[in-house]
Formats: C-alpha cells, structure tokens, sequence
C-alpha cells in the first residue's frame, strides 16, 4: 500500500462495526446534540465524533472519517447529514429518519419561538452575552476533535501536503467545492501514478501542483415565479436543500437571491435576522429556513419550509450509506477518500481559525478556550457540559457588566 492511502487495509479500523444499536439510543444522542449543539458544522461533527466514536464506541475514527468525505461530496447540511449517517448504522432506516428528525426538531421549535417574537413585535431578542461564554468553548471542542482526526487521517507525506494546502486554499478564498475535488483527485492521481510507473509521493506531487483546481459546476434549479403561495414556498427551499453546497454563507446567497431579489418577499434586513437567529440557536444552521417560512407565510409556512430544505439530505444519506464501505475496501476509491477527508478536515480547521478570530476577543474568552481544552483533554468531560457552563459564564458577565 502506498503513502497516500495508508496502511494494509486488511487491518483497517475503517470497517463498519457489526453491531447492530437500537432506535431509542439513537433518539437520545440525536436530541441531546439537537439541544446544545452550538457554534456551526464544524462544532457539531466535533461533539458528534465525541458521542459516537469517543464514549459510545459506535465506529472507529476512520470509519466517521470516511463519513466526513462521502458527506462532504453531496448537497446539503454536512452535520446534520453525519448524524443521519450514524443513526442509519445504528438502527437502520428507522434510525436514519430519527436521528435527522430529533436533531433538527429542537432548533427548528427554538427558531420558530424567535420568529413569532419577531414578527410580534419587530425585534429578535438580543443573545450575544450568551454567546460570549460559548463561542470559545466551541472552538476547543473542535480542536480537539481536529487533532484526533488529523492523527487518523494524515498516512503519509501527500495527505499531510493536501489538507495544509486546503486550509490554506481556503483562507485565500478558493471555492471549498474546488479544494474538495481537488484533494481527492490529486491523491487519486498519485495513486494510480504509482501503481503503474512505481515512484514516491512527492515526484508525482510536484508536477500535480502546477495544476488549476477544477471548477465545481453548481446546479440551479428554477421555481416558476408566482405570488406568495405555500407550494412555491415549499419549491424553493426543496430546490435550495437539493443543490446547495457550501454551507451557511452560500445559504444566505441562495436566500438573498430567490426571497429578496427575485420576489420581494423578505427585506435585506429580515434575512440577515433570519441567519442571525439561525446562528444563535443550537443545531443545524439550515433551520434559518424555519424563520424565513414563518416570516412569509406563518406557521404552514415555517413547517413547509423545514421540510423543504431538510427533505433532500434524507434521501441522499439513504442512497449514499451503503456505498460508503464499498468505497474504503476498493483501493481507487480509497484514495479519492482519503483525498477527501485531509481535504476536508483542511476546511475545519480554516473555518475553526475564522471562528476563533471572532470567538477569542479578550483574556476571558482566552481563558474559557485553553481551560475548556484542558478539560476535555486531561477530564474527558462532556463538551455539553462545557458549553452549557460557557453560556453560564456570559450571562454572568453580562449581568456583573449590566
């Protein structure tokens, strides 16, 4: 077995575990991270790695890896989507739809609650103090995480290459879609290099270098244009879950241009409170759609909207869990993997260093992130926990300050 693709895959921890789990221990994992699950994606994969692989011992790190690529390479809410993925190996088709459902449940009732105190009475309720004492302790949970994955993905001088380069590549604004593909084709290409003309790592890396990372086509998927009405409502965030990839920040573009631009149905600054209280509650960012719906159309519109945008990730994760073994034990396929996960890890590790910049703003914040790491570190405590005591924390402060 070459570098780029790690060791003998006959002793692989990468295998899907054979235990079969229940549908009750899927739902109480699923709500719980549907609960406090703050901070983005990238905080809720690093919690959802700490639950499944760290405590529960449901699979190894490489196999939720592996989920972290295939993931990655489908539209849609990558976290929401891995939680998908381990309800699907623990209970099946029952635990897929119940794991999804019970994550996004809370943060769906949690927005709606906003939406109605907003369009109430004109104004979202003002969280930052909380957000204060949280938002540094999520950035501990996701270093954390990124370091035990990092040690588990990084087999060789290439793939340590490719997710620095990622990183990299991303803080200077290459489209994460082009850094994905990219990864994965390159350590695909050192593969295949190798096997038929023999040669290290890194004289098939240099020349791969020069290369232009490809352009990720996205599909657009067009709505008739029509008044305000629940089944157009319901099109366009069917179409949105359908096709998105990239995260909240392409969210918004999407948003901006179907509910502003194009039907006038949201103000500039209705949408930017949208994706604020979006931000702000626990799970997925996705449940924005929950706001949006509500504020156009009311409650039918908030629960059409939800399943409009939510509905597309369960088909996807349905069709694509059982291919995801398949892709491991095929040695090509292994590689375009192991592309992919570096590459995605990369990516974590950029938005973690964005995150921080705005989550670390003085010597209290500093301190809640290095005590936080040291307890998750040295006390394997729950990182609920500590983000539950991080919200304590920045109500205390706004109360001393106040």
């Amino acid at each position: 077995m070459s570098e780029a693709t790690g060791a003998d895959e006959s002793s692989s921890p990468a295998r899907e575990p054979g235990r079969p789990g229940s549908a009750g221990e899927v739902a109480r994992l699923a709500l719980k991270l549907g609960f406090t699950a703050f901070g983005g994606p990238a905080a809720h994969i690093a919690m959802l790695r700490e639950e499944a692989v760290g405590r529960r011992r449901w699979l190894s790190d490489q196999y939720f890896l592996d989920l972290v690529g295939a993931t990655n390479l489908i539209p849609g809410p990558n976290s929401t989507e891995m939680v998908m993925h381990i309800g699907h190996l623990r209970a099946g088709w029952r635990g897929l739809i119940i794991a999804g459902g019970l994550f996004i449940l809370p943060a769906a009732v949690i927005v709606l609650i906003f939406a109605w105190v907003y369009v109430r009475f004109g104004a979202t309720p003002e969280v930052e103090w909380v957000l204060y004492g949280i938002k540094p302790v999520i950035i501990a949970v996701i270093a954390q995480a990124l370091w035990g994955l990092f040690r588990t993905a990084v087999k060789g001088p290439l793939l340590a290459i490719v997710g620095v380069g990622a990183l990299a590549l991303y803080l200077l604004g290459m489209n994460e879609l082009a850094v994905l593909f990219g990864g994965a084709l390159l350590v695909f290409v050192s593969e295949l290099v190798q096997r038929r003309r023999g040669g290290g790592t890194m004289a098939i890396l240099l020349p791969l270098l020069g290369l232009p990372l490809p352009a990720i086509p996205v599909l657009a998927v067009q709505a008739a244009a029509s008044s305000v009405s629940l089944v157009t409502l319901f099109l366009l965030f069917l179409k949105i879950g359908a096709v998105l990839y990239g995260g909240g920040y392409v969210l918004l573009a999407f948003l901006r241009n179907d509910f502003v631009v194009r039907y006038g149905w949201l103000t500039d600054q209705q949408l930017l409170d949208a994706v604020a209280v979006g931000q702000f509650t626990p799970g997925p960012l996705f449940t924005t759609a929950t706001f949006v719906g509500y504020v156009v159309a009311g409650f039918p519109g908030a629960v059409l909207a939800t399943l409009g945008i939510f509905l597309p990730s369960f088909l996807f994760v349905a069709l694509l869990h059982p291919l995801v073994p398949r892709l491991r034990r095929a040695r090509w396929t292994a590689a375009l993997l192991d592309g992919v996960n570096v590459a995605a890890l990369g990516l974590m590790a950029a938005v973690t260093w964005v995150l921080a910049r705005d989550a670390i703003i003085d010597w209290l914040t500093a301190a809640l992130a290095v005590i936080a790491a040291v307890v998750l570190v040295r006390y394997k405590v729950n990182s609920a926990w500590l983000v539950l005591a991080g919200g304590v924390i920045g109500v205390a402060v706004w109360l001393v300050g106040g």
